[in-house]
Parts: structure tokens; sequence; C-alpha cells
């Protein structure tokens, strides 16, 4: 796919990034922006094909360019999904790439603390990690080759040695397609990464690259787009978030390293 050039302009994007660390920010830490054509008409309905099984789009809550979220959503039928874990050896996006070169998008994924150790429950290729919520947030997960996104209750995650990749992150945005999270505290701007799935089965990676929704807001924006969102949870976002979506050439790196992600595959390569 041809590069597209994106058409924002500097002083919006410093500004932006300032308000999100809390300093000006330098400008090669800034994300390498890709800006989505602009559709004439019902820009609401329009996917941009990456690959088979694989489509991009941007949304912009009340047209807010600051709020917008690119979401990619993946045929799981087409695509492996790999929890990969470096507990206290986090990784850039410019690392995670070289050490995942054939991957197709790579995310982040859980919350974690100052050793670098995540927060929540990780599986990678069957092995676990970590201590699993309960009655909190929500879990994403491969068991039996089938992805889902559910809600970490009691039962959710019984049988865990079944689960063959799992990444968790809280709060619980989305659920039966109903806004799930609420607050009367009102709650912070910043950069968001979502995991969600919709009601056809599809995954959605969702990220807000600069001032995201606060999380009652998002939570209620959701279920009113066009998305068919089933079930959505929030993942780390702040400094956290990153994505490398090499076939858009979109990559938006994190402000500190990370060291849990979640990359998909196409199925006809797979990964061992």
């Amino acid at each position: 796919m041809a590069r597209h050039v994106a058409l924002f302009r500097l002083s919006s994007i410093l500004f932006a990034a300032s308000l999100l660390v809390g300093c000006n920010l330098p400008t090669n830490l800034l994300p390498t922006l890709t800006a989505l054509p602009e559709p004439a008409e019902k820009p609401r309905s329009d996917w941009l094909a990456l690959a088979d099984g694989l489509q991009w789009r941007k949304l912009l809550p009340d047209g807010d360019e600051l709020a917008q979220m690119i979401v990619v959503r993946i045929n799981p039928q087409k695509y492996r999904f790999r929890a990969i874990y470096r507990p206290g050896q986090p990784l850039s996006l410019s690392g995670w790439r070289k050490l995942e070169a054939d991957a197709n998008l790579i995310v982040n994924a859980n919350f974690f603390d100052t050793a670098y150790k995540a927060l929540g429950l990780v599986v990678s290729d069957g092995a676990s990690h970590g201590s699993a919520y309960r009655d909190r947030g929500g879990t994403f997960l491969i068991r039996n080759g089938e992805a889902a996104v559910v809600a970490s209750r009691a039962d959710s995650l019984q049988s865990k040695e079944e689960i063959e990749q799992a990444v968790q992150g809280f709060p619980l945005l989305v659920e039966q397609g109903r806004q799930a999270y609420f607050s009367t505290t009102g709650g912070e701007r910043t950069r968001r990464t979502l995991i969600g799935i919709d009601k056809n089965g599809n995954l959605l990676i969702i990220v807000a690259p600069f001032l995201g929704l606060p999380l009652a807001d998002l939570s209620a924006y959701l279920p009113k787009t066009d998305l068919d969102i089933d079930t959505a949870i929030n993942l780390d976002g702040g400094g956290s978030t990153m994505i490398a979506i090499p076939g858009a050439d979109y990559h938006l790196p994190s402000l500190d390293p990370v060291p849990a992600i979640l990359a998909i595959y196409p199925r006809s390569t797979g990964w061992q």
C-alpha cells in the first residue's frame, strides 16, 4: 500500500504531545502519522483493506482530531494471535519490531509495575505468567484456537491450562454491546489502547494516539459507533500506547518501553 502523508500541523502535534507528558516532547519521539483518505460520503462505512482479513479506519468522536482513534479489524480465521512477554526486559516499538519482524501488527498489552512485570494474567504460547484479575476488567484469550474477549469474572478463566494466549486489562468498557464503565469523576484525556470483539467475531485493535476520550466517555461512545462491538476492554495507555501496522506504514512509538505485546501473523505463515 502506498504511504499516505499525514496532514497534521506540527504546532498541533507538539501541543498535544506536550500535554501528554507534561513537557515539550522531542520531535524524534513523535509518532509517524498516517492520514486516512477522507471519503466524500458516508465516512463511517469506509474501511481500507491492508490484506485479506485485515482492515483499518479512523474514527473522530464528535469530529475531534485530537480524540481520533485508529481501528484495525482482524478476521481471526485468517490470522494468528500471540502474546509475547519479557518480564523485566521491556522494549521500544523498534525493538519489538526487530524481534517480531514477520508480524502484521504489534500493539502493547498489559499494565505493568516499576519492575516491568505485567499486572494481571499473560499467557504466551501456553505458559502462564502473573495472577489473573477476578471481577475486574477483561481478558483477550485464545482457547482451542478460538479468539474471545471476555469479562474477568470468577468463572471466565477456568481451565487456564487450555488457554494458549491471553492478555488482560481494565476497565471493561463494553459488554453485550452496552456501556460497561461509568464514572462521575470526569477522568483524563490521554493516549489509549483497547481490544475488542465485534458481533461477527472479528477482533478490533483500537488506539487513540493523542488525547483519547476519558474512559467513561469512551465506554459510552463505542456502542454508538458502527463498529458493532460486543465486548471491549482497556489495555495500558498513556506513555505505553504503541502500535505498528507495517502494511499501512503506520507506526506509533510508545513513550516508555513495554514488557508485553500482542502480535498477529497470517495463518499461512504461522510461527513456532
